[in-house]
């Protein structure tokens, strides 16, 4: 249902339709808040082939909604080898020697992270099929808004003229969010992702051709090939009749076009820098179109964002932090950032609503606050942690160069810190802040009368 529950009646405009969007949307409705969509595409659509979720990410997801975590069971896959493995892609002669134990860098448990891979757009089609008729409204682009306290609620206003009205508003809307922009301000150095000096060239091909390249066992598990200046990362998805392949190579040289995070490329030229690598790496790259769109990484480890949320208006996932992808979690954090933000606005609105003494302004202010503080410093660590992780796999590390024990060393005692973590204490805490919080504002707010 949309939100009928009137002990909860609160709009909230949901900036955005893309992964963390639509799960935002599912959250808020799943408490009994009535949810708008907005998103600037003319229907639901993802970029980007494939990507994976944590066992944190999941636990997370049942608590946002169980439908969330229903969809991503209908179109992920798990990993079928008990450890996600580390390969030289560089120095094999043959393919029978890149198959061997002999090529294995490191291994590192895969049931800690214990991730499950899927299609970007399956999982959006997934969730979006929860949706109630009518909540999203497609081709709006947010131009600015209004948060005037002195107003009931805030004011969007969209690029094709139109205007809306909620009492909260979460911008979800990406790397390049204007909902961040709008509340750092346009000039602030964090309102602008920063190019990573990374590119990623990515194909989804037959399975059965991953296994020619590879093997059987490399193409039905997720595994990642390491060399200089370049990394390859793949894993099954569909069913396991799909094998979805990144080719991540550094990038000396200054992004072109700061506006636009593609190029085009070819296949040649991925060749052409991988040309001293194993056999089988230059066949998996055979198996790529000839013609491809070449990503530049952005993300804001140089300018992460100083706050969150402002007044009654917040940002979430990658319109908080953008991620590079070489921890492959950054969409776990925006899971982890929707049920931090479902949980403090259904906390502080239970309570302005049990006492009747502190306003919805108030109390959404305070739930959008407690959010910034409790998700700002695993946010953040996790941007510039993932950056340093993709000079990692390419032995630029100065900590690690080509030395597999110590590359081992920095990925587990960084992923120990994405694994064990402790979703009942941040949801806890949560809670906890949301009413201190509250109680202070109501004690300011008796001092003042």
């Amino acid at each position: 249902m949309n939100g009928d529950n009137s002990s909860l009646s609160l709009d909230i405009a949901v900036v955005g339709g893309g992964i963390i969007g639509v799960m935002m949307a599912l959250g808020l409705l799943h408490r009994g808040m009535r949810v708008t969509l907005y998103e600037r595409a003319n229907d639901f659509h993802e970029i980007g082939a494939g990507f994976a979720f944590t066992a944190v990410a999941r636990d997370c997801m049942q608590r946002l909604s169980p439908q969330v975590l229903e969809a991503l069971q209908r179109v992920g896959e798990e990993n079928e080898h008990p450890n996600n493995r580390y390969w030289d892609g560089f120095n094999p002669t043959n393919k029978e020697e890149a198959q061997s134990q002999n090529s294995l860098l490191f291994h590192m448990s895969a049931r800690e992270l214990d991730y499950w891979g899927c299609l970007r757009s399956h999982f959006l089609r997934e969730m979006a099929s929860y949706l109630p008729e009518g909540i999203t409204k497609f081709g709006k682009q947010l131009k600015n808004y209004i948060d005037d306290e002195k107003s009931e609620k805030v004011v969007l206003r969209f690029t094709d003229g139109s205007t809306a009205e909620a009492h909260a508003v979460i911008g979800c809307d990406g790397i390049h969010s204007r909902t961040r922009q709008l509340l750092l301000g346009d000039a602030h150095s964090a309102s602008h992702a920063s190019y990573s000096h990374k590119v990623a060239y990515r194909a989804i091909v037959p399975l059965a051709d991953g296994i020619a390249a590879l093997g059987d066992d490399k193409a039905n598990n997720q595994c990642a090939h390491m060399g200089p200046d370049a990394h390859i990362v793949s894993f099954p998805v569909n069913k396991r009749t799909l094998l979805n392949v990144f080719i991540f190579l550094h990038d000396s040289e200054p992004w072109p076009d700061p506006e636009r995070m593609t190029a085009p490329g070819t296949r040649e030229e991925v060749a052409r820098t991988l040309q001293g690598w194993s056999p089988a790496i230059r066949e998996l790259v055979e198996l790529f179109p000839e013609h491809l769109t070449k990503w530049g990484i952005f993300d804001m480890a140089e300018n992460p964002a100083p706050k969150y949320a402002g007044g009654r208006v917040c940002i979430a996932g990658d319109a908080a932090h953008a991620s590079s992808p070489f921890h492959g979690v950054g969409a776990c954090m925006g899971v982890e950032d929707a049920l931090v933000l479902a949980t403090a606005l259904e906390t502080t609105m239970a309570n302005a609503q049990s006492t009747l003494t502190t306003s919805k302004a108030d109390a959404i202010s305070t739930a959008f606050q407690t959010y910034s503080a409790i998700r700002i410093e695993r946010s953040h660590w996790l941007v510039q942690s993932s950056r340093e992780m993709g000079e990692i796999y390419e032995w630029r590390y100065a900590s690690t160069g080509r030395h597999a024990d110590k590359c081992k060393a920095e990925f587990e005692s960084r992923s120990r810190k994405i694994w064990d973590f402790d979703v009942d204490k941040m949801v806890a805490d949560t809670k906890s802040q949301c009413l201190n919080k509250y109680h202070y504002v109501l004690q300011f707010s008796v001092y003042l009368i």
